[in-house]
């Protein structure tokens, strides 16, 4: 999935070390959308993608992520794991340019029904097996 909007919020970076002994390191950036109903975002960047992807505060940026939730303690927790982030691209005026739409397929070409003779006048043929009166 993917989201484009500002961060308006970078958190403090986490790091700590597993339980089997591994370090890891963990990111946290808040963006807000520039939808109709602007929304606010927590996504997160783990392990060395937490170095290989920066980002400031005020900067546009494209977000390209997954949903995973887990269970602890009965709760359900999501995080909104990011993979790639990029700076999104800006007009002249530095507002952020939305992502083009897909171009639209090429219309298929149009189905023409059988032609079907037309005989108004026409009755049915009666089926001499068929006693139902309609």
């Amino acid at each position: 999935m993917e989201i484009q909007g500002k961060v308006i919020q970078v958190l403090a970076p986490a790091s700590g070390t597993s339980k089997n002994g591994n370090s890891w390191k963990k990111q946290e950036y808040v963006i807000e959308t520039h939808d109709q109903y602007p929304r606010k975002v927590m996504f997160n960047l783990f392990g060395d993608k937490a170095d290989q992807y920066k980002a400031e505060v005020g900067q546009e940026v494209i977000v390209s992520f997954d949903l995973e939730s887990r269970e602890f303690n009965g709760r359900w927790y999501t995080d909104v794991r990011a993979w790639k982030m990029e700076a999104a691209p800006l007009d002249a005026y530095g507002n952020p340019v939305a992502a083009a739409p897909a171009a639209p397929a090429a219309p298929a070409a149009p189905v023409t029904p059988p032609a079907v003779p037309q005989f108004p006048d026409a009755a049915p043929e009666p089926n001499p097996t068929d006693d139902l009166p309609f």
